[in-house]
């Protein structure tokens, strides 16, 4: 087969996965979320090896909420973004736009197109606001990974974020989703250690969620995280130094924020 740059950015991102020695901290793929190409550059320039997009941070760049982009945005997001930068990129792509199997199969080969090197899809249904029976969330997963050729896939649980906190039914999940064919299994929610050592014995690649209250960096990769994200949180940061810096100029006029500027020679090298 034709080595392509999808394939070659594919074929990097399962290592890194797979080969964590690879990264810049030992045993753990740490994966920051960009939400534009500014973003984007900046985390590669400054030493990331991969990156994700953000479902939230995406919408937020347009001043909507999470769940309201359409899947043309999304694929147009994908090709901007992995233009950018020559670091593996996975897509937060949401329960992939599908309302059934074939919807998912049809998201995963468009995505599959792309320069993207692998992708994700959570068993959330936005159309009924809940979380789909776990034979059907395993069946689009199924479905996802017959079409997605070599993409690297991640298979999301979500109860956690949409307050289920049932980790026995997290693990079956992640089991399931590991059988129907996921590369790597993610449940973002999860922060004590002796729950995130119970998804690792799913014995697929885990991905957490950095958030307030996870176990640092180093400490999740001796429980065996393989690893690490930190899906909106970064795109949130931004937006409330803005808000921090607006208000101040609005409030009293001063401009104290302008201590805490992106410094000339970072921005220069990320995007000149």
């Amino acid at each position: 087969m034709t080595s392509t740059r999808a394939s070659d950015l594919r074929s990097r991102f399962l290592d890194l996965h797979t080969a964590p020695a690879a990264a810049p901290t030992p045993g753990i793929l740490v994966m920051p979320n960009p939400w534009d190409v500014g973003s984007a550059k900046l985390l590669a320039h400054i030493g990331a090896v991969a990156l994700a997009t953000t479902s939230a941070g995406h919408a937020g760049s347009y001043g909507r909420l999470d769940q309201n982009v359409q899947r043309d945005e999304l694929l147009a997001h994908v090709a901007e973004m992995t233009a950018a930068v020559d670091v593996p990129f996975n897509v937060d792509s949401e329960d992939c736009f599908g309302a059934d199997e074939a919807g998912v199969a049809e998201t995963a080969a468009l995505l599959a197109e792309t320069d993207a090197a692998g992708f994700s899809i959570e068993d959330f249904d936005p159309r009924v606001g809940g979380i789909r029976p776990i034979g059907i969330a395993a069946a689009r997963v199924s479905a996802a990974k017959r079409a997605a050729g070599d993409l690297v896939l991640t298979a999301r649980a979500e109860n956690h974020l949409h307050g289920v906190d049932d980790l026995n039914d997290t693990v079956r999940r992640l089991e399931a989703y590991r059988d129907a064919g996921a590369d790597v299994v993610y449940a973002p929610g999860p922060v004590r250690p002796a729950d995130i050592e119970r998804l690792v014995d799913v014995g697929a690649p885990l991905n957490v969620l950095a958030m307030p209250g996870t176990p640092t960096v180093p400490e999740l990769a001796e429980l065996g995280v393989s690893r690490v994200s930190v899906g909106s949180l970064f795109a949130w940061a931004a937006y409330g130094a803005l808000v921090d810096a607006a208000t101040e100029l609005l409030g009293p006029g001063t401009s104290v924020y302008t201590e805490s500027l992106l410094d000339g020679a970072t921005r220069d090298a990320a995007f000149g």
